[in-house]
């Protein structure tokens, strides 16, 4: 009889415990504030360096790396006093060695191998991928505090950028040969739109331009969400795709916040997920064939789970003030993350550091970005850009 009554006993064990299992892993204010802190600082001591390793896998990882660090410090820059000085030390040296290593091997330096499959369908483009973050790291450490050495640089690959997208059927610029991206094209918009806010320039035709033939063309007729890749003249190549949304999403505050806001509850209730207090992102609609790259990275069995799409649906969460759901995210990570004693997650690698700092420091860049040009915060224009 005992016997018998114990599968019962288990049973009943596990619906006590599990809705309180994630209590164990949830972190308050303060713990986010600690963990960013450690990030922020592992990240600015190491801010220059490249990362053979994660190149070896990825060779964006350590580009992107770069942007993410830039926008968080940036981040951090504004909101803390105490770190500006670290801070902008940290983004001036991520900047200089990234336009060096362009400079000397080429945009081909932080991209896959197939760059080199053959020419670009625009003759006179290069990557809208490298030159947006480009544009975007560099507006980032203006919009703290002005820096005229790197302002031409920021402004020659904007003008780079809007001819490019101008000149496509699709309005958007290629990253790799005959390959657009959604991730790519909007974060290019809000480098503009940081530029347009430190600089003057005015990219917002640009900006309407897009999402209004994006929302005519680049939208996933059953789901109403952006497709994440598609030909210099508009064939869709991939649909949605979480490790492209999230980001997109948040780049589109910036460039118009009702399609953004749009996207973002579109994806939560397409990719997003959550159990007893955990949650997770799928990285594909719920009947799309699973397609598993070294974008979406490893796919957990059962629940779907992308790495890739969770890792981003932090910033996406945290951008849009999603707060219960970006805590049950990171109960998620602090469980099956192993974080160590430097407050930095093994399962993780420098790249999704840099995402997950971002997102623990999201808030004051794109307040700057929002705020009116003419207002008693405007910024000092450099060698007469405005």
């Amino acid at each position: 009889m005992k016997r018998a009554q114990l599968p019962f006993s288990l049973l009943l064990a596990a619906l006590v415990w599990l809705p309180s299992l994630h209590r164990f892993y949830v972190l308050d204010g303060t713990e986010r504030e600690r963990v960013a802190t450690g990030l922020a600082a592992h990240q600015a001591a190491a801010s220059a360096r490249e990362a053979p390793a994660m190149r070896a896998v990825n060779p964006e990882w350590d580009f992107m790396r770069r942007t993410y660090v830039v926008l968080a410090l940036a981040n951090r820059a504004l909101a803390r006093t105490d770190e500006r000085a670290r801070s902008l030390a940290a983004i001036d040296a991520i900047v200089d060695a990234t336009l060096a290593s362009a400079d000397e091997h080429g945009d081909a330096h932080f991209m896959l191998p197939y760059a080199r499959r053959g020419p670009f369908r625009d003759p006179a483009a290069q990557s809208l991928f490298i030159d947006g973050e480009i544009v975007a790291m560099i507006a980032a450490r203006d919009l703290v505090e002005p820096r005229p050495a790197t302002r031409p640089e920021a402004l020659a690959r904007a003008a780079r950028i809007e001819r490019a997208m101008r000149a496509s059927p699709s309005l958007s610029g290629e990253s790799y040969p005959d390959e657009c991206w959604t991730f790519c094209n909007t974060t290019a918009l809000a480098g503009l739109a940081m530029l347009d806010r430190a600089a003057g320039t005015d990219h917002a035709r640009l900006a309407r331009d897009w999402v209004a033939h994006a929302k005519a063309r680049l939208v996933d007729p059953e789901t109403g969400l952006l497709v994440s890749s598609y030909t210099w003249d508009g064939r869709v190549l991939d649909g949605p795709e979480g490790s492209s949304l999230w980001m997109s999403a948040h780049n589109l505050l910036v460039i118009d916040e009702a399609f953004a806001r749009d996207q973002y509850a579109r994806a939560r209730r397409e990719l997003g997920a959550s159990f007893f207090g955990f949650g997770w992102a799928r990285e594909w609609p719920e009947g799309t064939p699973p397609r598993p790259d070294v974008d979406s990275g490893p796919i957990v069995p059962l629940l779907q789970a992308s790495a890739g799409s969770s890792g981003l649906a932090l910033l996406g969460a945290s951008a849009f003030g999603d707060d219960a759901w970006l805590g049950a995210l990171l109960a998620s990570l602090e469980l099956a993350g192993f974080r160590d004693g430097d407050d930095r997650y093994r399962a993780s690698n420098d790249a999704g550091d840099a995402v997950l700092l971002y997102a623990l420091s999201f808030g004051p860049l794109w307040q700057r970005v929002k705020e009116p040009a003419s207002g008693p915060s405007a910024l000092l224009p450099i060698g007469g850009a405005r």
